[in-house]
């Protein structure tokens, strides 16, 4: 998945406590070694006129551990995969042992 980074530079702009407008995009965009759209630019900074970043980017900090968490069976799969590695070794080392007879 490819991060687009006109929207990296709306968070960084965010977080120094800048302004973001199309020109603060574009020059860190730019600085990023990337080639700016401006018109790109200009539509994000329209786009997020008025948003409350504080309020989304803890919703997301909220959410990003429930996404996390373990499924209910993952435990039993884990445990799965370590019999069958098990078994693996176990005939891997059967065959060894008839190499050297």
């Amino acid at each position: 998945m490819k991060i687009d980074p006109y929207l990296h530079a709306v968070l960084l702009l965010h977080g120094a406590g800048k302004e973001i407008n199309a020109d603060s995009i574009v020059a860190v965009v730019k600085a990023a070694g990337v080639e700016p759209d401006e018109a790109k630019a200009k539509v994000l900074a329209e786009a997020v006129k008025g948003v409350n970043f504080e309020d989304l980017l803890k919703n997301v900090a909220v959410a990003a551990p429930v996404a996390a968490a373990p499924v209910a069976g993952a435990p039993a799969e884990k445990k799965e995969e370590k019999k069958e590695e098990k078994k693996s070794e176990e005939e891997a080392a059967a065959g060894l042992a008839n190499l050297f007879g």
